[in-house]
């Protein structure tokens, strides 16, 4: 387990490594000089050549990212201020502390992308369960035929719907806010609710389909049957022998549904005004604001490979017959 664990956590360095690279290089395809957020309406070509110097744009673009994963690591002063490690810089936009930024920002994302993957596991697994149970039944059509329906949902399309319909029409929701848990639990449930359900959709849609597949798999396993010859109950089959094998190929998917979460999140925070990662990365790119952006594509990269790293290594505690070697 433990050179598992050290394997992939040098391949997400790696990983982790590439991603900066591209994102910073790309950045530099955009034609738009960052200078001039900083230098305001009365521009001269002397303030910029000295914001260029401050933000030490005058320096070739590999010295420029040099000198940027450096200063992650040992920290830098900048004009703006001190910067310690891990110092991801200053908004180009507002001079404002990039990782500070990140952390105000992430309670937001990680409330949002946490309740939809529980609301995903909870209603997609249960349908899919019960459809796989209830094969061939009017229950199993119906769960089907739903998650047909929905898995062509897209965010942007379901969520003005239904902020129409459950806020701004009949006012039977108030509209969908942010508010820490810590300050207050039922405000933070109610609040961010409408957006849990309309980000979990799709996903809704994806497992049913997949673990009704997967269970009616395992049901036909010879272990099972076995099982079932012995004069065991249907139900002990299923919840005992069944249940717990066709949760590995569901456990794989999770994983890389992750970061499809968090790519989800971008549009859901978009769409209900909440002040999260994913809505502060459009704003970055919209601004050319390198700095916050990098941080948040490295921030939220290191999160991602890290729930992948974990959901590998539960693979050994759901089935024995899985070797990390």
């Amino acid at each position: 387990m433990l050179r598992f664990l050290v394997r992939r956590t040098l391949g997400a360095l790696v990983i982790l490594l590439f991603i900066s690279a591209f994102t910073f290089f790309l950045f530099f395809a955009v034609p738009h000089d960052p200078a001039l957020l900083s230098c305001g309406k009365n521009c001269t070509p002397q303030n910029i050549e000295l914001i260029h110097h401050n933000l030490g744009l005058d320096h070739p673009i590999p010295v420029q990212y040099w000198n940027y994963m450096v200063r992650i690591f040992t920290g830098h002063r900048f004009s703006a201020g001190n910067c310690p490690a891990p110092c991801l810089g200053y908004s180009f936009a507002n001079s404002e502390p990039v990782w500070p930024t990140l952390v105000n920002r992430l309670p937001t994302t990680i409330s949002l992308a946490a309740g939809g993957t529980v609301v995903f596991l909870i209603v997609g697994l249960g349908s899919g369960m019960l459809a796989a149970w209830k094969r061939g039944t009017f229950i199993d059509k119906v769960f089907s035929s739903a998650s047909l329906v929905l898995s062509s949902m897209q965010i942007y399309f379901l969520g003005p719907i239904v902020l129409a319909l459950l806020v701004y029409n009949n006012q039977i929701f108030d509209q969908p806010k942010y508010v820490p848990i810590t300050q207050n639990p039922v405000a933070w449930f109610s609040g961010l609710l409408i957006p849990w359900c309309v980000l979990s959709v799709i996903f809704t849609a994806n497992y049913t389909r997949m673990s009704r597949s997967t269970m009616i798999e395992q049901l036909q396993e010879e272990h099972v049957r076995t099982a079932r010859a012995k004069g065991m109950s249907s139900a002990y089959v299923f919840f005992r022998y069944a249940w717990r094998g066709s949760l590995i190929p569901i456990v794989t998917i999770l994983g890389i549904d992750l970061g499809a979460l968090f790519g989800g999140a971008i549009i859901t925070e978009y769409t209900f005004q909440l002040a999260g990662l994913g809505r502060l990365a459009v704003d970055s790119v919209s601004k050319t604001d390198l700095p916050m952006l990098m941080g948040v594509m490295l921030f939220s990269a290191t999160l991602i490979v890290l729930f992948n790293i974990i959901v590998d290594a539960v693979y050994a505690f759901i089935d024995p017959r899985v070797r990390l070697s």
